[in-house]
């Protein structure tokens, strides 16, 4: 069995030369992240085309995805680069302030903070680390007072305990980000702090737009970090092509203690509503400066795979960190191994789930057939890849195979958990269509004679939601 699930790492300095890069697709990344809070925009269409070329070379389908900023809530600058705050102590953020800070003031990125915040309110800083309580409000200066000290350094991120900052999800730097994201087609955009399904509706309507010279409709992940999103978290879904589990800024929001529970219910939500998941933040943390993981990061991404994940995700691990391929490494053995372990049984996802679609219903019947016929592969010929993305959403120890010839959804199924993409010529005659499938993939060494497999497709052929068509069939 291929690993099923995929690996999402950030592209940074560490990571950005071409030979570094090509070692880590062979390692195992499926989907290469652009970080859009750092770097210009060409930066970002110079490594897109980067990652294009190595992974043609490589012969891996590889996705882009484009994460973007999002609103810049966070302190500003010290003179002197960083402070020490002492419990107990006073300190004041200045929305007006334009000269740096120091250890009792300090200017704010985000200038809304001051009608955001009220007497009693805790603010956490630095993911977290540092905690300060709001005393009082006076015009554009939130006084307050230390409550967990330690050094504060430039532009560190501010969360509100409980949620309730005003931020919107979309800001002028986001809307043209889209823009160059499209430049390049990116394939999946990843929208942070949204709080509601608008925030994803206006995200997609700006980014299809966008597209729309390109002749390019990128799927929609939404990072869930802020405490808002929880109670929209189906409405959000529902206008999101997926999620990803965003577990610091939302740990700081929700407290670190809720966040286990609240994983495992975003990716069984995600499975139940065929949408993606991916899980994220410090999973590998410990190796950014160590050849090897804490036991406790092993747990970690095993118990997210347990959990139905599409794909575990590397931030600093594989952008600034000193053992980048080693982290890819480490992460597609651990993922490998919770795959074996895992259970699964599809009697409970068919009693429990209504089909409305003729496409669906065969996806789930290829799935319940080549589970009980034990067949080696399930093939899906498909023209946008959902089928192959309604397979996926029910565990079973049979490889899918989405064969397409469009590039756009054979490197939007390199994220789908369970499936590995294929690009092959398209065929307007049938049986010429499941021949060829056949012998990729006897080619590959997936299939060879007397190994039976499941196989899609739609009649006619070349139509999107067309899947009307379920054969089972023995290699010769």
């Amino acid at each position: 069995m291929p690993r099923a699930t995929k690996i999402v790492a950030t592209l940074g300095p560490a990571s950005s030369a071409p030979e570094v890069l090509e070692r880590l697709l062979r390692a195992g990344v499926d989907v290469v992240r652009l970080n859009f809070s750092h770097g210009t925009a060409q930066d970002h269409i110079d490594r897109a085309n980067l990652v294009r070329a190595v992974a043609d070379r490589v012969g891996k389908p590889i996705a882009l995805m484009a994460d973007l900023q999002g609103p810049k809530i966070r302190v500003g600058k010290f003179a002197e680069g960083k402070v020490m705050l002492v419990p107990g102590a006073p300190f004041i953020l200045d929305a007006a302030r334009t000269e740096p800070g120091n250890v009792e003031i300090v200017g704010l990125d985000y200038k809304e903070l001051p009608r955001d915040v009220r007497p009693g309110d805790a603010l956490l800083l630095n993911d977290g680390l540092l905690v300060l309580t709001v005393e009082a409000v006076r015009g554009d200066q939130v006084h307050t007072l230390v409550k967990i000290g330690g050094e504060l350094s430039n532009n560190k991120g501010i969360n509100k305990q409980g949620g309730g900052l005003t931020a919107p999800a979309l800001t002028a730097k986001d809307m043209e980000d889209i823009k160059t994201a499209m430049a390049f087609q990116a394939d999946y955009v990843a929208v942070s702090f949204p709080k509601n399904a608008t925030d994803m509706e206006m995200a997609r309507q700006l980014a299809n737009v966008a597209g729309e010279p390109y002749r390019h409709k990128p799927a929609m992940i939404a990072k869930i970090e802020r405490s808002e999103a929880i109670p929209q978290l189906e409405a959000i879904l529902r206008a999101s092509d997926g999620i990803m589990v965003a577990r610091g800024d939302l740990a700081v929001e929700v407290g670190n203690a809720t966040v286990p529970a609240l994983q495992k219910r975003m990716i069984r939500m995600a499975r139940e509503m065929d949408k993606i998941a991916i899980t994220a933040t410090q999973m590998m943390e410990s190796m950014i400066v160590n050849p090897v993981p804490t036991r406790a990061e092993v747990s970690d991404v095993a118990n997210a795979v347990l959990d139905g994940t599409d794909a575990v995700m590397l931030s600093a691990e594989t952008a600034a960190g000193k053992y980048p391929v080693e982290t890819v490494e480490q992460m597609a053995a651990i993922a490998h191994e919770a795959e074996r372990a895992e259970e699964f049984g599809l009697k409970d996802d068919f009693m429990q789930r209504h089909f409305g679609r003729i496409d669906q219903s065969i996806a789930m019947g290829a799935l319940f057939t080549a589970h009980h016929l034990g067949c080696k592969a399930i093939i899906a010929l498909t023209e946008s890849g959902s089928t192959a993305l309604w397979m996926s959403r029910h565990n079973i120890k049979v490889p899918i195979f989405g064969l397409t010839h469009k590039h756009i959804a054979e490197r939007r199924m390199a994220l789908y958990r369970n499936v590995q993409p294929i690009l092959m010529p398209t065929h307007n005659d049938r049986d010429q269509a499941l021949a060829e499938a056949e012998q990729v993939l006897v080619e590959r060494g997936v299939l060879k004679p007397g190994d039976t497999y499941a196989i899609t497709c739609g009649e006619p052929m070349g139509y999107p939601g067309g899947t009307n068509m379920l054969k089972v069939c023995r290699v010769a």
